[in-house]
């Protein structure tokens, strides 16, 4: 159970904080200098989750879930609850339960429960039409024709591939866009007909239905427009340009097959007119006026930067660069406010809707994504950055997206959560794919981190893997140590969301730590403490603050932060650094800090700002392991005499005669040694004799291959052997142990790093220095 608990170690519940118990007070939870924090997956897969057929009770006063920490007095049925210690009386329906007969919520191995919740609306059954049906989902394709001739083939078979994988019944629209935006009409099929908007001047959503004829008595904003069929508009309305996937396949085909490059003339150094913000404008609005309360995405393929209209980020003139962090820093960058204004407005636009936008860029410059990342960010939208729409990491991550079956990434709508906790626990705020509905209540802090001033977050988007870092504080009134009364605290994460089928579930994570007197003794807090999750928090508050604070200083940042932890909870002597010793629930923080000072997260320099976006919106996405690969690549050695074993992130395990494997998380590397790359160049895999070799060379390839099939984005794939050029996908995470200034100390056939980055070895003798100082 111990291994299996090792294996999976988010469990059932899916939390992880950085602390698992908490000092009783403001002043002593600031001492602890990692901040109390919790990573969540509100909908992550698990087997033993029960599935329960019937609506939640709710406490009378703070409106928390019955959960399995509930006290339950049978004989006079009342329940009290652990959040407010309101009594609550159970409804009729409850009367038949005693200690030999729970319900579902009351078991206590069951802190995570799933509710089905019964359809809510028995008003809309109508005899003439039947019971009332779950709106399908819908999908309106956003495609960028400022290609050449050869991508937008690839763009092209990639769309035809994904409508024939989409659910029959899932309604399917078409967008496509050059110097202008086409609005393209499904429903009639005699002749292709579109509808064109200007590129270069900004449009409303009433606009948008004005133009498309949508806009007569417009519909109710929640629920279905009345006299509907189905929930949509009869056929005047909406289907028009939303068809079910299995009626306008054919014609969708078709007009794929007919679909040119944008045929607008653009003069010699110029970019083409690229008008990306009006055609998600339009996509925004087409879906706002049909579809109030539907799941709805908006899939957009971007072959290039938009420089035409609203959300512009760069001149059409060839001659100016498109903006860079230096420009950015220095406020050179002339576009880039406005057109982060401007998809600011188009996220609030799909929040309010609740539809989602995924973002599939591929071309060789960048496209806009630092700009487009709040909309994508705060709808919960899929983002998937590569060089080429004919490159693997487009092509099987696009699949993925609409595939069935174990491969699914079970894309789930209209989410929200909410979060109860015990009294003096404050909710400063969400850093991760969703966006705040501003609502207050005695549990929301002054201060704000991320999405804040709320108990409760809109996710228009979420998957399996949807993965968000509640960051909390503790009240600085309230009784001076909250834990006398009551030595346990409690959290809820209450989060109800559409399936694929459209069904409405509502998961309910109950979880509960021990309150400890830290000003007695940190033994007790010093066992609580998680490092992966702790490291995993603090690039993503780092990265928050570099994109927030102006002239934030990151890397110093975290050095302070890790100096003061080592002062607080090292073993030393007073100024003797080599009596430091750190406790081995620390003893790997310091490694995951100096990976991630060196990541591309805190060091920008060789990233676009379009990159460091898409880094960033995936760290802050995904769950706790994966973000600790991101941070500290995993390194895996081949060689003749042993299995594959683990190998340290080190320039030293470099060897003529082995293969390594390196997982990065966004590439996954596969490096010969000098030696296994002569024998495989002279062929020596394909001789009998040498089958032993040939199997080697093919264990690395199938475990990457694994890697790849099970993550999405699919990772780039790089093979390359020591001294070739690719080699410097491997050499840039390592640790610099052997430089250019060590190079007379090597062995033969390992390798050096011409850098004058510190090593880990250094670093660790600076920081016993400064963390023993008096």
């Amino acid at each position: 159970m111990a291994e299996m608990a090792n294996m999976d170690p988010e469990g059932m519940d899916g939390v992880r904080m950085t602390w698992n118990v908490w000092p009783r007070t403001k002043v002593e939870s600031s001492k602890c200098v990692v901040p109390l924090a919790a990573s969540i997956s509100p909908i992550r897969r698990h087997s033993d989750i029960p599935s329960l057929p019937y609506a939640p009770l709710k406490c009378r006063t703070c409106v928390s879930v019955l959960n399995a920490f509930a006290r339950v007095d049978f004989a006079a049925k009342i329940w009290i609850c652990p959040f407010c210690f309101q009594r609550n009386p159970f409804p009729p329906h409850y009367q038949m339960i005693s200690e030999t007969n729970l319900p579902g919520e009351l078991y206590p191995q069951y802190t995570t429960v799933e509710y089905a919740l019964p359809p809510s609306a028995p008003a809309q059954f109508d005899p003439r039409t039947g019971p009332p049906q779950t709106p399908p989902p819908v999908f309106v394709f956003v495609l960028d024709t400022c290609m050449i001739e050869e991508e937008l083939g690839f763009a092209k078979s990639a769309l035809k591939q994904a409508i024939g994988l989409l659910p029959e019944n899932a309604l399917v629209g078409f967008v496509s866009y050059g110097t202008q935006a086409h609005v393209h009409e499904l429903g009639f099929s005699e002749m292709s007909k579109v509808f064109v908007f200007k590129g270069n001047k900004e449009v409303s959503k009433d606009q948008v239905l004005d133009q498309l004829g949508l806009s007569s008595r417009r519909a109710p904003t929640s629920g279905f427009p009345k006299g509907t069929q189905n929930g949509f508009q009869s056929a005047s309305g909406v289907n028009r340009f939303l068809l079910p996937a299995s009626d306008c396949e054919y014609t969708l085909d078709l007009l794929l097959d007919e679909l040119q490059t944008d045929q607008w003339p653009v003069q010699p150094g110029n970019r083409p007119q690229r008008c990306t913000g009006v055609a998600l404008s339009v996509a925004a609005g087409l879906l706002g006026a049909c579809l109030p309360g539907t799941g709805a995405r908006i899939v957009a393929l971007v072959g290039g930067p938009c420089t035409e209209g609203p959300g512009t980020i760069i001149s059409k003139d060839l001659s100016d660069p498109v903006r860079s962090h230096k420009d950015l820093d220095k406020d050179a960058a002339p576009y880039y406010k406005k057109a982060v204004k401007f998809y600011d407005s188009i996220a609030k636009q799909l929040v309010a809707q609740g539809h989602v936008l995924d973002l599939f860029a591929s071309a060789l410059d960048q496209v806009g994504v630092a700009e487009m990342k709040v909309a994508v960010e705060s709808t919960g939208g899929l983002v998937v950055l590569s060089e080429s729409f004919g490159h693997s990491v487009f092509k099987d991550s696009f699949k993925r997206v609409f595939e069935d079956g174990e491969q699914s990434l079970g894309l789930c709508f209209n989410g929200t959560l909410e979060i109860n906790c015990s009294k003096d626990i404050k909710i400063q705020g969400v850093i991760g794919p969703c966006s705040s509905l501003e609502k207050k209540g005695p549990s929301v802090a002054d201060t704000v981190i991320g999405e804040g001033n709320t108990n409760a977050w809109k996710l228009c988007g979420l998957d399996k893997s949807t993965c968000l870092t509640v960051f909390f504080d503790l009240s600085s009134t309230g009784s001076n140590a909250p834990g006398t009364v009551n030595p346990q605290f409690y959290l809820q994460f209450v989060t109800s969301y559409q399936n694929p089928e459209g069904q409405t579930l509502l998961r309910v994570t109950t979880i509960t730590r021990q309150w400890v007197d830290t000003a007695l003794s940190t033994e007790e807090l010093v066992q609580g403490f998680d490092q992966e999750t702790a490291a995993v928090v603090m690039a993503r508050l780092a990265s928050f603050k570099m994109e927030t604070e102006e002239g934030f200083d990151a890397t110093r940042w975290l050095d302070r932060t890790l100096i003061r932890l080592c002062s607080k909870f090292g073993d030393y002597r007073k100024d003797d650094p080599t009596s430091f010793t750190l406790n081995p629930y620390f003893s790997l923080f310091p490694q995951f800090m100096f990976n991630l000072r060196r990541s591309q997260f805190v060091q920008v320099f060789n990233n676009s700002p379009d990159e460091t976006a898409y880094f960033r919106m995936l760290l802050n996405r995904e769950n706790i392991s994966n973000a600790t690969v991101m941070i500290q690549p995993s390194l895996t050695s081949y060689t003749f005499s042993s299995p594959p074993q683990p190998a340290l992130l080190d320039v030293a395990s470099i060897a003529a005669d082995r293969i390594l494997l390196l997982d990065a998380y966004f590439s996954v590397v596969v490096f010969h040694g000098m030696t296994i790359a002569q024998w495989r160049n002279m062929g020596y895999h394909e001789q009998p004799e040498h089958e032993a070799f040939a199997q080697l060379l093919q264990a690395p390839q199938e475990d990457s291959q694994m890697i790849v099939r099970e993550r999405f984005p699919v990772p780039r794939l790089v093979v390359c052997d020591q001294h070739g050029s690719q080699a410097r996908f491997l050499l840039a995470k390592l640790n610099p142990s052997a430089t250019y200034n060590s190079a007379n100390e090597m062995s033969a056939g390992s390798d050096v790093i011409f850098t004058d980055d510190v090593s880990l070895q250094v670093f660790f003798e600076h920081l016993q220095k400064l963390a023993v100082q008096s």
